[in-house]
């Protein structure tokens, strides 16, 4: 088997890496929601040794993320694990939690699970960094968000790029606050939120 590559996530890697060295700088255990083929998890965990990445995915993606482990052979990134966000989640208590693009392929009901479950492992004062396409108060901030999201409704209807009130009510409904949000290349942003 082959190492998994997802070009867009190597694209988007340096702009990533360089808000989250500044915001994860005094952090020391993360956990990575949907770690995908495992690109991202290497390459940030090389820039932050301070830190350990947690990598979960669903269990078909788990392999593939091994291949990138292993081959980097980081001391920094501990074992990759099965996370369904419907199902149980860890029983370890992190610093921060992060994932990309994995809103506008879920489910509501799944965004809602995955809120639900990072109230109960994310530590007080613990920020959530979302990457991805959104909306903002219902409007999309281009027109390939918009087709973007035209596409993925095609697809599947129940999936669609999120706007951020929606997923703010959502996570006060958690426990969790929305902290900041930054503009970052091809009209993508992170969004935070900060548990209380």
């Amino acid at each position: 088997m082959k190492k998994p590559f997802a070009a867009a996530a190597d694209e988007n890697k340096e702009a990533i890496a360089a808000l989250l060295l500044t915001e994860l700088k005094d952090n020391r255990d993360l956990l990575e929601i949907g770690s995908g083929t495992g690109q991202h998890a290497v390459y940030f965990s090389k820039l932050m040794p301070h830190l350990t990445w947690h990598c979960s995915d669903q269990s078909h993606q788990i392999a593939g993320i091994q291949l990138w482990l292993e081959s980097a052979g980081l001391k920094n990134t501990a074992a990759v694990f099965v996370l369904d966000v419907s199902q149980d989640w860890p029983q370890q208590s992190y610093d921060a939690a992060y994932a990309a693009n994995i809103a506008h392929i879920m489910h509501w009901s799944q965004i809602e699970d995955l809120f639900l479950g990072l109230s109960t492992v994310l530590k007080q004062g613990a920020c959530f960094y979302l990457y991805g396409p959104f909306s903002f108060d219902g409007q999309f901030s281009s027109q390939s968000n918009h087709d973007f999201d035209h596409f993925l409704r095609q697809q599947d209807p129940d999936s669609g790029l999120r706007d951020k009130n929606n997923l703010d009510e959502l996570a006060l409904k958690n426990g969790l606050i929305a902290a900041t949000s930054w503009a970052l290349p091809a009209n993508n942003h992170i969004l935070s939120w900060k548990k209380t």
